[in-house]
């Protein structure tokens, strides 16, 4: 097995690593591929080729898309792999909830980044909306996409774009000012006596791990409102309400307050590896605000992605019989 190589196909979809390479004198003028190739034997030709392809390779800091690049001796090259396949996201018709000439309105699948990152650029939502705006008959024309919000690559759901620069201050005003109201649907562990609730708290990043926490000073305040739509046997569905925006604050509060969110690797072991949970249960399920040009209120919704519907049918096999615990009507 020690010469087994890394191919471009299943089995690099688990492997996650970063390698940061120094070319020597005797290697300046190489290809990368080939350079890339040499050093790293256990990589396949063609999975480096595709990685180079997304972005996933760095000379000398930044980003390098050609096989063809020849390194440079003291020029440093890193190659990025973040453990998902090596494949290229695109949006598809059905993806898109909204759109006019000022916004687009998308839905976006779990498992793709918002942004880019230092493993991939190609195939990231931001990447792959410039590809779907993009005008055949004006090539060199780059699509205006202003982005005031992101979803974390394992949560779906919707997320709005400005697409016209008229529209980008005022939906930056509108997400700043609070103007925006935002919903969730989840899934997460434990009995919830009460049908609904609020957290309240100041969120700062931990440095040792850089996780999220709540703490007593120099945080920012971190508002999540929730009510029970349907409570199980040892879990529930919930939808959650955030006025404000801060990272991963749906998730540290119910996490906090002794009910992670189902598939939450990050904030909370899961309690029931028994159901399987593909993925964090979370979905970025509607939002409303004032159209930015006009100022027309603007209702905008995503339905929930297959895998939590599946999910949700394996717990309502598990519902609580008492009739205070019974799911109602989400509404």
């Amino acid at each position: 097995m020690k010469n087994m190589k890394i191919e471009d196909g299943a089995a690099a979809a688990p492997l996650k690593m970063v390698r940061r390479l120094d070319p020597l004198a005797a290697e300046e003028g190489a290809r990368l591929d080939l350079f890339l190739a040499a050093r790293c034997p256990e990589l396949s030709r063609g999975l480096i080729r595709k990685v180079i392809d997304l972005g996933g390779v760095h000379a000398g800091g930044r980003r390098v898309r050609r096989c063809s690049q020849p390194v440079r001796a003291g020029e440093r090259v890193e190659l990025f792999l973040d453990g998902r396949p090596p494949e290229i996201f695109s949006i598809e018709p059905e993806q898109v909830i909204y759109r006019d000439r000022w916004l687009l309105a998308v839905n976006k699948p779990a498992g793709v980044e918002t942004n880019p990152t230092p493993a991939r650029y190609k195939g990231t939502l931001y990447e792959a909306l410039l590809r779907y705006l993009h005008n055949p008959l004006r090539p060199l024309d780059r699509p205006e996409l202003g982005m005031v919000q992101r979803l974390d690559r394992d949560t779906s759901g919707l997320l709005v774009f400005s697409i016209h620069r008229q529209a980008h201050r005022p939906l930056t005003v509108s997400f700043r000012e609070r103007l925006v109201k935002k919903r969730y649907r989840l899934l997460a562990e434990g009995l919830f006596p009460e049908r609904d609730g609020e957290f309240r708290s100041l969120l700062a990043r931990r440095r040792t791990d850089n996780r999220m926490k709540s703490v007593t000073t120099g945080g920012k305040e971190a508002i999540t409102r929730f009510r029970v739509l349907e409570q199980f046997a040892g879990a529930a569905y919930l939808e959650a309400e955030i006025p404000t925006g801060r990272s991963h604050q749906i998730r540290v509060h119910f996490s906090e307050a002794g009910h992670p969110l189902l598939g939450d690797d990050r904030y909370g072991e899961s309690l029931r590896p028994s159901l399987g949970c593909p993925r964090l249960m979370l979905h970025a399920f509607s939002v409303v605000f004032p159209h930015p040009v006009g100022g027309t209120p603007l209702e905008l919704t995503a339905p929930l992605p297959a895998d939590m519907e599946r999910m949700l049918g394996r717990l309502r096999e598990e519902r609580l019989p008492a009739p205070g615990n019974q799911g109602f009507n989400p509404g």
